[in-house]
Formats: C-alpha cells, sequence, structure tokens
C-alpha cells in the first residue's frame, strides 16, 4: 500500500535524483507517494542528505494548498492517480 508524505528538507536542499518521484510543491517541501513507511523514508533522506532540518508527515489526502511553485497543483492531483 503507498502513502502520500509531505517531506520538508533543508540544509542541504536535495538534488532532483535524490526525490525523482516527488512533486516539489516550493523550495525544500515535497509531496511523495511510497511504498516505504515514514521511518524508512526519513531514514533513507536522512541517510543520504544528513540534513539540519527534516520533516516527514503521512497525509491521508492531498492537502490543500496556495502560493506554490507553478504546476505543482496538477503534479500534485497526478500523485493521487498513481
Amino acid at each position: 500500500m503507498t502513502t502520500l508524505y509531505l517531506v520538508y528538507i533543508r540544509d542541504p536542499l536535495p538534488s532532483e535524483d535524490i526525490l525523482a518521484d516527488a512533486v516539489e510543491l516550493d523550495i525544500g517541501l515535497y509531496l511523495i507517494r511510497t511504498d516505504q513507511t515514514r521511518s524508512q523514508l526519513y531514514h533513507a533522506i536522512k541517510r543520504k542528505l544528513s540534513p539540519a532540518i527534516l520533516l516527514v508527515a503521512p497525509l491521508s489526502d492531498l492537502p490543500k494548498f496556495k502560493g506554490m511553485r507553478d504546476g505543482a497543483t496538477r503534479e500534485a492531483v497526478g500523485l493521487m492517480v498513481r
């Protein structure tokens, strides 16, 4: 079963290849749909980046948002139909 996660990463920001399947909502803020548990995703990002700030939170549905980068809403809706 896949889960949708809200992920915030800062210092350093990830390169595109690390979060290839993620939707970038804004700088450092992502939506990720994965089969990994919250702990698995958190530790995978932590091991790859060693960020100063990291948040991984499961979501039960697509969040409402405004003011994110261009195209983020369309890409986020695309995550829901995968």
